[in-house]
């Protein structure tokens, strides 16, 4: 059986954090670590978060090495944009290509082993924000026909 001992002014903390966070991960973890100085087991713990056995320990052992600084999510998580660095060769894609996205995606699969999808793509020139023209049916996955 493992339990966080606390100070009292870490309970205090911790009280303070649970009630005014915004943020659930930092709320849960604070919780969590309340229990624990309350001898609640790590399974009843984990039962009561939905999470795994290792993910308690996890942030146990960060408790211990970092303090109040292991409560929150760390920089630098989830999937990393695959057209990170290719923002000018992008915009000049789509730019010959007249807008048709298809063309682009055959392009950075066959140049630089890239393989996206039409929706990330049009995620990627969302959120990049390029200097592009975009029209709005190319961000809704239509293509847009040219009079002549």
């Amino acid at each position: 059986m493992r339990y966080i001992k606390l100070k009292p002014e870490e309970i205090e903390a911790l009280e303070h954090l649970l009630k005014t966070r915004s943020n659930n991960t930092v709320r849960k973890r604070s919780q969590c670590l309340l229990l624990s100085h309350q001898k609640r087991t790590i399974t009843d713990l984990s039962k009561v978060f939905t999470v795994n056995r290792r993910t308690i320990e996890r942030w146990f052992d960060s408790w211990a090495l970092k303090g109040v600084q292991s409560l929150c999510i760390q920089p630098g998580r989830g999937v990393k944009t695959r057209l990170r660095g290719y923002e000018k060769e992008v915009c000049e894609q789509v730019d010959i290509h007249s807008r048709n996205l298809k063309n682009v995606i055959t392009y950075f699969k066959e140049q630089h082993q890239i393989r996206i999808c039409k929706k990330t793509l049009q995620n990627f020139l969302k959120e990049a924000q390029l200097s592009l023209e975009k029209s709005p049916t190319i961000l809704k996955g239509q293509t847009q026909q040219r009079r002549i």
